[in-house]
Formats: structure tokens, C-alpha cells, sequence
């Protein structure tokens, strides 16, 4: 089923989320409602909070990015609890968007090489080097899951810059190709 993305603004996507656990009720139902969420909002990646979960999960095909990032071809992740290690290496500027802040990009630095660790949906534990593009998908979601989202990591400058499109997402003014849930009125 294809949820709401909750967008900015909205209290969820501030949350630390809290660990999930081999008991979690319908798992596989979430995991299958929050990548069909993400394929119908034309995402490579898609964090619980951005579907007003407080659970540390992510789902990430990367896939329609990899004739520019071949590191991407083939792959689809399902991060359960995930953990990121930063490794030596370089910072690369890109530009980023997120579905929970329509009709924006930015530019943001984030680390190439990752040591990542998770459990996948059966709760077998993971580890894997990743490096480039995917390294970025990847840190871009796990940071929702620690209440944090790209534009937190952009200049205050460019923020100040783009404060009128914040606000008129804040205050629901704003058009998206899929569902979407708005910050409640009390907050905007």
C-alpha cells in the first residue's frame, strides 16, 4: 500500500528513532508498503520517519541511478537498526534531494567510504564496505533515522536562501506527484 511521506516540518522526521526488534508485529508488510511508497514517489531510498515511523528502517533501491553511478546497478538494501562508520577518504559536494523536501536540492558534503552494519529482514546481521554514490543514499537515510535531514547540513546562508520554499512546504503550499502528510496546523 502506498503511504503518505510525511514533509517537513512535521515533528516525526525530528525523532531519534528506537531499535526494532525480531518481534516487531508485521514487518514484512511495513518493509513491502515502504518500498512500494518509495517506487511510486520516484525515490532510491526512504527512511520509517518519512512515513511517520519511529523505527530505525530503511529501504533503498538504487538502481535508476546507476547508468550515472555504476556502484548503484543492482542495488536494493533493506537496513534494519543500521550502523555507519566513517573511513578514511575524501569528502565529496553533490547535490541532494529528499521526498520529505519537495521541489529542493542542495549541495551537501558527505564522506565516499562507509563501513556499513545492519540486520537485514530476517534479522541476519550485515556488514559491507560502500563507497560512492551509494555511500551518500545511504547516509542520507540513516540521518532521518537520527532526526536529522539534509538541509541541517547545507550552509546557513543557502538555508536563509531557500527559507521561502521551507516555508511554503511548512504551510502546505506546496505540489508533490504523491501522497504526502503536512506538519499539523498547530505547528505551522
Amino acid at each position: 500500500m502506498k503511504l503518505p511521506v510525511y514533509l517537513y516540518g512535521h515533528p516525526v522526521l525530528r525523532n531519534k528513532c528506537k531499535e526494532v526488534t525480531p518481534d516487531y508485529p508485521d514487518l514484512k508488510k511495513l518493509l513491502d508498503d515502504m518500498y512500494e511508497t518509495m517506487y511510486a514517489s520516484d525515490g532510491v531510498g526512504l527512511a520509517a520517519p518519512q512515513i511517520g515511523r519511529n523505527d530505525r528502517i530503511v529501504v533503498i533501491d538504487a538502481s535508476p541511478v546507476a547508468e550515472q553511478f555504476p556502484e548503484c546497478e543492482g542495488r536494493k538494501l533493506t537496513l534494519i537498526n543500521p550502523e555507519i562508520e566513517v573511513l578514511d577518504g575524501d569528502s565529496i559536494t553533490r547535490s541532494e534531494g529528499c521526498l520529505s523536501v519537495p521541489g529542493l536540492s542542495e549541495n551537501v558534503s558527505r564522506v565516499e567510504n562507509i563501513r556499513l552494519k545492519w540486520v537485514d529482514e530476517n534479522f541476519t546481521p550485515r556488514e559491507e564496505i560502500i563507497t560512492g554514490f551509494l555511500a551518500r543514499i545511504v547516509q542520507h537515510e540513516c540521518d532521518h533515522l537520527d532526526g536529522t535531514l539534509y538541509i541541517d547540513r547545507i550552509s546557513p546562508i543557502r538555508k536563509q536562501l531557500i527559507k521561502g520554499k521551507l516555508n511554503s512546504i511548512l504551510n502546505g503550499r506546496t505540489s508533490c506527484d504523491y501522497p504526502v502528510r503536512y506538519a499539523p496546523k498547530k505547528i505551522r
